[in-house]
């Protein structure tokens, strides 16, 4: 619905929205206009390229000219204007987030997460999406994924930013690769420390790619999590709500079952197997599935996060939009996690018993006020709905004391004194 996708608009780059000036930063420059754009290198490739290839204009803005370049990431051959500012470009610490303020109803979804999910099928290769509920699992899995028996079984390649919330996972041994789109304010020692779990060229600084990263979501990975503001009955889900349009990030190229896969691997062919509705649509032909999921608390202070009908149907005809914004479409949706539980919606047979297992997690919203308590009870003899209980988790468990770090100095500590924390959060 007009907001574009990573890799859509990478892609538009190339053919019908070919920009004739591209702004960049990079951190320095040589005398022959070559950039080094340290650990932040991010879409700068394809931004330049799209424009330099077709006669467009590329000005660079960096803190300096330098005699010679830690390494090479842009050549000079592409760029037209270079403008020292002598002062570093402004980065927000956008990924990181405060342990502090994680709360319990996030820490039970992470458990629900981590056995009801990673657990059960084996995931390995995996995104995290930005937020508290996502952080909470990384912090849990130091706690409660020892205590499962995970470390070394799931969790163990990552497409991600460098959440300082991984920190306590990688020094407790749980992490094998990240290959990041970006960097993050304060990582940068703490990464240059980790050359055996990130991407560090010879320079001894992060070598990071937006664009491999989301094809990496489409093809390489086999689950995508994260949190949403919305989740209408049919498992639509989007941040784009009354009188705010969060943007989706890469949620959409990460959250997608890509057609065009067909390595296979444990977790993405157990879920393909059980999916519900593949014999109606591609009859005998086995076929794998990712697993998408996404992570939401039933209520939020002003309302209830389950809705029968998505905000992003008003904002596109308010906007005038050909259509609604929405971040994930229900059909690429295999989990929903609430606190009251899993919805399997892969299992679903019917497009009804999906939207009765969306139902049965809503809690005390409209839409979980529609719940019949019996379709709920042969959902979960099903497997199609878990609850806590099913699964044998001890709601009393789920508190901060299974927090790794309890705050940012705890991460400071994890890190052995190489994280710094951004001066915001200080």
């Amino acid at each position: 619905g007009a907001i574009h996708t990573y890799l859509e608009l990478y892609s538009r780059y190339c053919l019908d929205l070919v920009p004739r000036v591209a702004l960049i930063v990079a951190d320095c420059a040589d005398e022959h206009g070559n950039l080094y754009t340290g650990p932040n290198t991010e879409d700068t490739p394809i931004v330049v390229e799209a424009t330099q290839f077709k006669q467009g204009i590329v000005i660079a803005q960096v803190k300096e000219i330098a005699k010679k370049l830690p390494r090479v990431d842009i050549p000079g051959d592409w760029v037209d204007f270079v403008i020292p500012t002598g002062k570093p470009c402004y980065l927000d610490p956008l990924f990181t987030r405060d342990p502090a303020k994680i709360n319990e109803k996030q820490i039970l979804m992470a458990m629900l997460v981590l056995k009801g999910i990673y657990a059960e099928y084996g995931v390995t290769k995996l995104n995290h999406g930005i937020g508290y509920a996502t952080a909470a699992i990384e912090l849990i899995l130091p706690t409660y994924g020892v205590e499962l028996g995970l470390k070394g079984k799931v969790a163990t390649h990552w497409a991600l930013n460098p959440h300082p919330t991984m920190i306590p996972a990688i020094e407790s041994g749980f992490v094998q690769n990240i290959f990041s789109f970006g960097s993050e304010v304060g990582m940068e020692k703490y990464i240059e420390k980790r050359p055996d779990v990130f991407a560090i060229g010879p320079d001894g600084s992060l070598r990071s790619n937006r664009m491999i990263c989301q094809a990496i979501g489409h093809y390489a990975i086999d689950l995508f999590i994260g949190a949403t503001l919305q989740i209408d009955q049919d498992g639509n889900s989007s941040t784009a709500t009354k009188g705010r349009i969060s943007g989706f990030g890469g949620a959409p190229n990460m959250g997608t079952n890509a057609g065009g896969r067909r390595h296979w691997t444990e977790a993405w062919g157990k879920t393909g197997e059980g999916y519900g509705m593949n014999s109606a649509l591609d009859g005998e032909m086995p076929r794998g599935r990712k697993l998408v999921v996404q992570m939401l608390e039933t209520r939020h202070a002003k309302g209830p996060n389950f809705v029968e009908r998505l905000d992003a149907w008003d904002l596109a005809e308010a906007a005038g939009l050909p259509l609604p914004p929405v971040m994930i479409y229900g059909s690429d949706v295999s989990h929903i996690v609430s606190e009251e539980g899993i919805a399997y919606l892969y299992r679903a047979r019917s497009l009804e018993e999906r939207r009765a297992a969306i139902r049965a997690i809503a809690g005390d919203t409209p839409l979980g006020q529609k719940n019949d308590p019996a379709e709920k009870k042969a959902l979960r003899e099903a497997g199609i709905v878990k609850t806590p209980e099913d699964l044998g988790i001890d709601v009393s468990r789920a508190n901060r004391d299974l927090l790794a770090a309890q705050n940012l100095e705890d991460l400071v500590r994890w890190s052995g004194g190489l994280y710094e924390v951004p001066a915001k959060f200080r």
